[in-house]
C-alpha cells in the first residue's frame, strides 16, 4: 500500500533530502498506494513491470521498466540448455 516508502519519502525530507527517488523490483501496489505515492515527496518511483499498473494511473510519478528482453533471454537459454548464471552477473 506503499505507507512504508512514503513514510520514508517524509522522513528523508524532514532531515534535509532535496530529492527523494524510490525503486523496487516487484511493485504490489493495491489500496491507498497511488494516492500515498502522489501526496508524498517522491520524486520517481521506478519499478519493473512484473505486475501491470492501470491505464489510467492517478500519478505521473511512477516509471515503469519492461523486463521482457530478460524473461526471453532466459526462456532462450533454458530451452537451449544453456546456463542462465550468466545473465544476473554484475556487467561492467
Amino acid at each position: 500500500t506503499a505507507g512504508t516508502v512514503a513514510n520514508a519519502s517524509e522522513a528523508l525530507t524532514e532531515m534535509g533530502a532535496k530529492e527523494v527517488y524510490a525503486c523496487c523490483t516487484h511493485g504490489v501496489l493495491s489500496g491507498p498506494a497511488f494516492e500515498r505515492i502522489e501526496k508524498s515527496p517522491i520524486r520517481e518511483l521506478v519499478m519493473l513491470n512484473t505486475i501491470p499498473l492501470p491505464e489510467n494511473r492517478p500519478t505521473d510519478k511512477i516509471t515503469s521498466l519492461s523486463i521482457a528482453s530478460l524473461f526471453a533471454e532466459a526462456i532462450e537459454r533454458i530451452y537451449g540448455d544453456i546456463s542462465i548464471s550468466t545473465l544476473f552477473t554484475q556487467r561492467e
